[in-house]
């Protein structure tokens, strides 16, 4: 979800302790920076939006973490790196082809080297978005670090932002951001060859809430259709929404957070459900009046501060509880991504008092997949909600350890 400043910090701050220096690679790009596919599959595109050497990225993280960041521009700041806008074709939740884009982000080293894909957490403005490489996006921030330690770093923007930033943002939608980041680590394969970077095929994804679904969306998606297209090493992901059909039910029956902007992300997957699988209820079928009227004329910019459980209407809390509503409860569990088998290990991170993705999306999971024999871990965050720097400290540390482990 939406991290403030202070969290994004720390949160660089933590991700820096378990790295371990990688072998270098090398990237070639056409003098204008731009390289297009003479027989293009996924990529469209590949331009050079930024180069920084090591001087100019110490000077960035001197501003971000002021006394600490000797810690990081003497240790940690190894390779100068070229951020590239990635275009490239996927499909919309309506089956239509259209065009998306991405960060891709190589340092400039000899050697061979794994990528790590970063799908992000909620955004709220396309300032934000991957590719266009603002200070708060993540290819500005920890993206950069990764990648001058070492790593290929892809970061998907997902349809809504970037060069697709026309259109509705798929959000909390599985199919949605599977595709557009499976499609973006398809893109950036080809860019790779093209450009002959020695990329040694070893991937490892991550993500922390929306990115914590979205990677595990996109780890499911990539082993039941697109085995053998990539040598995924390890997923790691926090705070996820992965049962969605118990999640729907909690928010239903109970009172549980009336912060306003928790129920605005809540509010924004209904729509999305409702918009993507056509149900197309008025939204007085799901709230009562005057919520109903404020929802339909805000979407998920609406302020509500009561728990959603007390503005739904009666009749759809009964249809949910009952199913006798089964285009809705059908809508929902689509989008469920806790009860599979993965082929390679899985660490879940999540806070135990989380008010905003409730724990028991990350323990549902858990068991679930060690029921069917998976490789899996859960490590709870005991007290720690969505945004406390311990939940993202824990997760950031965790998962660095956790790659590094899987070789």
């Amino acid at each position: 979800m939406i991290l403030t400043k202070s969290f994004l910090t720390f949160l660089l701050m933590t991700l820096l302790s378990g790295l371990v220096l990688l072998g270098p690679t090398g990237c070639k790009s056409d003098s204008d920076g731009s390289i297009v596919d003479p027989q293009p599959k996924t990529l469209v595109s590949a331009t050079a939006v930024a180069q920084y050497s090591t001087t100019q990225l110490s000077t960035r993280y001197t501003a971000l973490f002021g006394s600490f960041a000797p810690l990081i521009t003497g240790q940690y700041l190894k390779n100068s790196i070229t951020v590239y806008k990635v275009v490239y074709k996927t499909t919309n939740t309506d089956g239509k082809e259209v065009q998306a884009s991405g960060a891709l982000i190589v340092p400039t080293v000899m050697g061979s080297i794994p990528m790590m894909s970063i799908q992000h957490g909620t955004i709220r403005t396309d300032d934000d978005a991957p590719s266009n490489n603002g200070s708060g996006s993540d290819t500005y921030t920890f993206g950069s670090l990764f990648s001058s330690y070492g790593y290929i770093v892809a970061l998907p923007d997902y349809i809504g932002y970037g060069t697709s930033k026309s259109l509705p943002h798929s959000y909390e939608h599985r199919n949605g951001l599977a595709t557009a980041s499976l499609d973006m680590l398809r893109a950036s394969q080809e860019f790779l060859a093209q450009n002959k970077v020695n990329w040694d095929k070893r991937l490892y994804i991550t993500g922390y809430s929306e990115g914590g679904y979205a990677t595990m969306s996109l780890h499911k998606k990539m082993q039941e259709e697109a085995a053998g297209e990539f040598n995924l090493r390890a997923s790691s992901v926090g705070a996820g929404a992965y049962d969605k059909t118990a999640f729907m039910k909690y928010l239903v029956n109970t009172a549980a957070t009336n912060n306003p902007s928790y129920n605005s992300l809540y509010i924004w997957t209904l729509l999305t459900y409702d918009r993507i699988y056509a149900l197309n209820r008025p939204m007085s079928y799901y709230f009562k009046e005057p919520y109903a009227s404020q929802i339909q004329s805000q979407r998920e910019n609406v302020s509500i501060g009561f728990s959603l459980n007390q503005i739904f209407t009666d009749g759809f809390k009964q249809a949910v509880n009952s199913g006798s509503d089964a285009a809705f409860v059908k809508a929902v569990a689509d989008n469920d991504v806790f009860d599979w088998k993965p082929a390679v290990p899985v660490q879940f991170y999540h806070g135990t008092a989380d008010q905003l993705v409730p724990f028991f999306n990350s323990q549902n999971a858990f068991d679930a997949m060690k029921k069917r024999g998976a490789n899996v871990t859960l490590n709870p965050i005991e007290g720690a909600n969505h945004t406390d720097v311990t939940a993202i400290s824990n997760y950031a540390l965790g998962t660095v350890g956790f790659f590094q482990s899987v070789q």
